[in-house]
């Protein structure tokens, strides 16, 4: 990403970059992925082109920003010491990051053919990665105090917290409610305590 797309806490910079994301999310939402270019998301923002442009270069980018700041903003990972807890917790700010419209563009537009872009899938693949590593100590010391069977899989019990989620959103359109949410968290931490996420 571009230099000029560092976030920085105030200022002229920070108010152009939170008009642009937001108008790339009102974009995503309109029109896809395939259908966004800079130069809507300019004149949505209020912006001139050239600064879209200069500080995001492409629309991947764009996705890429909004991608990182929902994830920041949105989903912070939890951490109390309770392991149900934690992940009911994670999977509910989940549901309604999906909820909001932002998410739901942002998780469509990803979907809908943004991941045909090379340099879309490397940064996911690099997202994922740590936020897998954001979140896998919380299940590491579960298994450290005996709340999970030992070589139980972090990264496999994560997934299936939130595939339920996005098979909701994406595939069946079904509302991702709270209720939602809390049964994800439920079925995957009772097959976490039946060993099936074990390692072999």
């Amino acid at each position: 990403m571009k230099d000029g797309a560092t976030r920085r806490p105030g200022g002229r910079t920070a108010q152009v970059r939170a008009a642009v994301l937001h108008a790339t999310f009102r974009e995503l939402a309109e029109r896809g992925y395939a259908g966004m270019s800079l130069e809507h998301v300019a004149l949505r923002a209020g912006v001139h082109k050239s600064t879209v442009y200069r500080r995001w270069a492409t629309k991947a980018n764009l996705l890429l920003d909004a991608v990182s700041t929902l994830a920041e903003t949105r989903i912070p990972v939890p951490d109390t010491g309770d392991l149900d807890q934690d992940v009911r917790a994670f999977a509910r700010m989940i549901a309604a990051t999906m909820r909001s419209d932002d998410g739901a563009a942002v998780v469509r537009g990803l979907f809908g053919g943004a991941t045909e872009s090379p340099e879309v899938r490397d940064f996911l693949q690099g997202f994922w990665a740590g936020r897998f590593a954001q979140v896998r100590p919380i299940v590491e010391r579960a298994v450290e105090r005996g709340d999970l069977p030992e070589h139980t899989d972090a990264d496999e019990l994560i997934k299936h917290v939130g595939a339920p989620l996005y098979y909701r959103l994406l595939v069946t359109l079904d509302p991702v409610t709270a209720t939602v949410a809390d049964r994800a968290a439920a079925a995957a931490l009772a097959a976490a305590r039946a060993g099936v996420f074990s390692r072999d």
